[in-house]
């Protein structure tokens, strides 16, 4: 079992930028791959962001590729996500989630660990 905590969730201006962090509990931390993903009211939880164990791989949807950006601190049990030029459509409960396989996937089925999630808000 690990834990998830997501935080940095809040409300921004379109155009405007938003750092989201993830902090993990336990020993096994590097050997998880990690991923972003949210939901939005109405809609269907999509994979936004998603980084290999080791951090030599990331993957991004289409909608926020060029935009967000995924990055891990395994010495410190970090994840994070650099999201940037956010639009209303970004408006979104973000989560934080593990696959201790270590393979990134886009299917949220795949992860066996989650936060609670951080409500990012976009107005303008």
């Amino acid at each position: 079992q690990v834990d998830l905590v997501e935080s940095g969730g809040g409300l921004v201006q379109a155009g405007g930028s938003l750092k989201l962090s993830c902090g993990a509990s336990g020993q096994f931390f590097s050997r998880y791959a990690m991923a972003w993903l949210r939901q939005a009211p109405g809609k269907e939880r999509e994979f936004v962001a998603g980084v290999s164990y080791s951090g030599r791989a990331t993957f991004y949807s289409d909608s926020v590729k060029g935009r967000f950006s995924i990055s891990r601190d395994n010495g410190k049990n970090m994840v994070y996500l650099q999201m940037g030029n956010l639009s209303l459509e970004d408006t979104a409960i973000y989560y934080c989630a593990a696959n201790r396989v270590g393979i990134v996937e886009q299917n949220g089925e795949s992860y066996h660990y989650w936060g609670q999630g951080t409500q990012v808000t976009v107005v303008g």
